[in-house]
């Protein structure tokens, strides 16, 4: 490990929403440079981003469609093993590249062994350099905090998100429309997607919060903000963001990865 390097402290939980008999949610951190793929944490960990990256995903397999526990699992692992094979160059052209495969393998596998409807968000960050490459389909959701200032990085690809960006609805309005859970694209439903990419800079004490729509659909922006800004530990702050989501009585499967930026090799102020 480089001491002048970026460093990225890690912590990911997941739990089994309320009454539900399965955990559809899946979720992975990679280190492409050395080490293999975490996809459960119990306690804090600290990776060099070399020069292959770290990758940290979440996807929700969609509820109600048949097998989505085998759809998640199925878009992480065809994700992961897709990274660990390109070139470290042009990392986001490589991170919708893999995407787009591993859509197309899920939605083989759901084609070959009868579970056609089959499906899952993904949503994806590549630390690579003094950047992060965000990847996303469906609305599992990634956000940065940098300070006591949270941005979402990534657009809900959803009906009434849609009809947000059109105007025919308020945010408000959308939390209690019953067509909140419907996403317009989603891992292994066609064969073909549109990845939606962004990218920015790395500041050091960034943190980066990954999750699944069983966390942000239970708990607001700001409360997320606080809950992350109060904590004294990553694994503290996962802890209180899916015990919040519980008490606020979401019934989907809550994941959360968190992410802080350090090392020696972190900019003090983000790079253009």
């Amino acid at each position: 490990m480089s001491e002048q390097g970026i460093v990225l402290s890690l912590f990911g939980r997941s739990d089994e929403g309320k009454g539900r008999s399965k955990n559809e949610d899946t979720f992975v951190v990679s280190d492409f440079t050395e080490t293999s793929p975490i996809n459960a944490m119990i306690s804090h960990m600290s990776l060099a981003v070399g020069p292959r990256g770290v990758l940290i995903a979440v996807s929700d397999g969609i509820g109600g469609a048949r097998a989505g526990e085998v759809a998640s699992a199925l878009a992480v692992d065809a994700l992961q093993r897709g990274m660990s094979t390109v070139e470290a160059s042009g990392a986001d052209v490589a991170l919708r590249v893999t995407v787009e495969e591993a859509n197309q393998q899920v939605f083989e596998n759901a084609r070959a062994t009868g579970r056609d409807g089959m499906g899952a968000t993904l949503t994806a960050v590549l630390f690579h350099g003094v950047h992060a490459y965000i990847a996303e389909i469906g609305d599992s959701r990634a956000y940065r905090l940098r300070g006591n200032s949270m941005v979402q990085l990534t657009h809900d690809q959803t009906y009434v998100q849609e009809l947000i960006d059109a105007g025919a609805l308020t945010t408000r309005q959308a939390e209690e429309s019953e067509f909140k859970n419907v996403i317009m694209q989603a891992m292994g439903l066609g064969s073909d997607i549109v990845v939606a990419m962004s990218r920015v800079s790395l500041q050091k004490n960034d943190r980066f919060l990954v999750c699944s729509d069983g966390l942000s659909g239970a708990v607001k922006d700001d409360m997320m903000r606080a809950l992350i800004v109060d904590s004294a530990t990553l694994e503290l702050a996962c802890a209180r963001l899916v015990e919040t989501a519980v008490e606020l009585g979401s019934e989907d499967d809550i994941t959360v990865i968190l992410a802080e930026v350090g090392g020696e090799g972190a900019p003090g102020t983000a790079p253009r």
